[in-house]
């Protein structure tokens, strides 16, 4: 199990350093204001920052989807959510100064993540029908649609709309990478998890991109990490067997929770200003 921690460390690495990279990036991309526009992944793919950052994404993703295979969702997703300590680390970089409250966050996520370590058992997903799996893509398209409609919302409810359609969005990335057909080349590409995959993650950024434009970083960003750890969290233990280790299960629900509300506490560092 040390080597799927290893992956969701690397994960939240190579996702915090990314953010950086595109945040930077971003400020050289204008953007409208009437709605979620597509073209705005096209603009920020031209700086060669955001470029780069997206390729530290895609290195995130693989170690994430090994370390889903490994860990239960709820460990991995916290390790995720962890990335805001790294993003505030790496902002030291470029000139942004840390408070001592968020350098307080950034030890209380360490903690929560090694109570996390300590707890968590690690085990393959309990088996799943053809039903969950279409259900995955199905749930991606119809908060594709509520993403679309969020974005023409008023200014004041936009930005946080967007920013938990991100998240929701990147929760289905997780539940899916957790289930896909990884046996073989044919059956992944017939597995409707892979597109799924591939679908929420595609409009998971845009809504982000959309959300940190149009609204309040701090809020987006933290919509996002509720949205991302909490609901695959929740269905990792209901649906897909995840468990602790016998005797951990309050030392796991205690360390999650201190994971993610630090994390919530440098929700400022969803794009470095």
């Amino acid at each position: 199990m040390w080597w799927g921690w290893l992956c969701a460390l690397v994960a939240a690495v190579a996702y915090g350093v990314a953010t950086v990279l595109q945040a930077v990036a971003a400020r050289a991309v204008s953007g409208n204001d009437s709605g979620v526009d597509p073209r705005l992944l096209v603009r920020v793919f031209r700086q060669w920052r955001y470029v780069l950052g997206t390729s530290l994404d895609a290195l995130g993703f693989l170690a994430q989807l090994v370390a889903l295979r490994t860990l239960p969702l709820f460990a991995v997703q916290a390790a995720l959510a962890a990335s805001l300590a790294v993003t505030a680390v790496a902002a030291i970089g470029i000139g942004t100064r840390l408070r001592p409250r968020e350098w307080s966050a950034i030890l209380l996520v360490c903690a929560g993540l090694a109570l996390l370590g300590i707890s968590a058992q690690g085990e393959g997903s309990a088996p799943v029908g053809l039903a969950f799996h279409l259900a995955l893509l199905l749930a991606t398209a119809a908060l594709g649609v509520a993403g679309t409609v969020a974005g023409r919302a008023s200014k004041r409810v936009r930005g946080p709309a967007l920013g938990l359609a991100a998240g929701l969005e990147f929760a289905l990335v997780a539940l899916a990478g957790r289930i896909v057909a990884t046996n073989s080349v044919g059956a992944f590409l017939t597995d409707p998890a892979a597109y799924a995959i591939a679908g929420a993650g595609l409009l998971g950024m845009l809504f982000l991109a959309s959300a940190l434009q149009r609204g309040s970083v701090t809020t987006a960003t933290a919509l996002m990490v509720v949205g991302e750890t909490v609901l695959p969290s929740v269905i990792g233990v209901l649906a897909l067997g995840d468990t602790t280790r016998p005797g951990f299960g309050m030392v796991a629900v205690a360390g999650f929770v201190l994971a993610v509300v630090s994390a919530l506490a440098l929700a400022r560092f969803g794009e470095v200003s």
